[in-house]
């Protein structure tokens, strides 16, 4: 089970785990998983993810920037853009997951905040949004994003994105079967740690080569 709002889905997991049900945990929730009775969680250490993201951005000259989040609650994509703020300065911006309201909320904060450099969007489909309200502004800032879909893909060959971090979704849906399947037919053994999935990086080095696995691999 995925876990953006542990608060929300703990208790029909705690009851889960009370009834015998083996449970995993995949995408989200890599930090509550084991309080809640988890066996393991599969999936990217999201807050190493965003300091790795955080740390390259800077490199290529990110100094201040926004976070374009588009589920403040889901505390992933919260640990996203706290880890990227451990080296780029930050301020988060609610998006919502409208495309239509992710334009609208990008170009209003890109306008009110004359001073960044950076931007770093925390889903596919904001990262799409986002460049389109920097074009649309005749604007240029580093611009970094979480994810894959063909749009990033296409953002990233054309120079409007730098880099993007793929989690490796399918591996996420992929591992829990196997581990699930080896807990039940082999006297309850678990591998020795959860198993991380990401961050790898994106760019134009490779964004051809990932994007020929789309549908295969990722």
């Amino acid at each position: 089970i995925s876990l953006p709002d542990p608060d929300a889905l703990g208790p029909a997991i705690k009851a889960a785990v009370a009834a015998g049900v083996p449970v995993i945990t995949m995408n989200s929730g890599l930090e509550s998983s084991a309080s809640l009775g988890a066996l393991m969680h599969v999936g990217q250490p999201e807050k190493l993810a965003g300091q790795s993201a955080g740390k390259r951005a800077k490199s290529e000259g990110a100094s201040n920037g926004l976070c374009m989040i588009q589920e403040a609650y889901n505390t992933a994509l919260v640990d996203r853009c706290e880890g990227y703020g451990e080296n780029v300065p930050i301020k988060f911006i609610d998006t919502t997951s409208d495309p239509a309201t992710i334009v609208t909320r990008a170009t209003a904060a890109l306008q009110a905040n004359s001073g960044i450099d950076a931007v770093l969007s925390v889903g596919p489909h904001v990262c799409s949004g986002v460049a389109k309200a920097m074009d649309d502004l005749g604007m240029s800032a580093h611009h970094s994003c979480f994810d894959l879909s063909p749009e990033v893909m296409d953002l990233i060959n054309s120079g409007k994105v730098s880099f993007t971090i793929d989690q490796q979704q399918r591996l996420q849906g992929y591992m829990p079967i196997i581990v699930l399947h080896l807990y039940n037919n082999s006297a309850g053994l678990l591998p020795g740690a959860n198993i991380p999935s990401g961050p790898g990086f994106v760019d134009k080095s490779n964004a051809s080569q990932v994007a020929a696995l789309a549908g295969i691999d990722r």
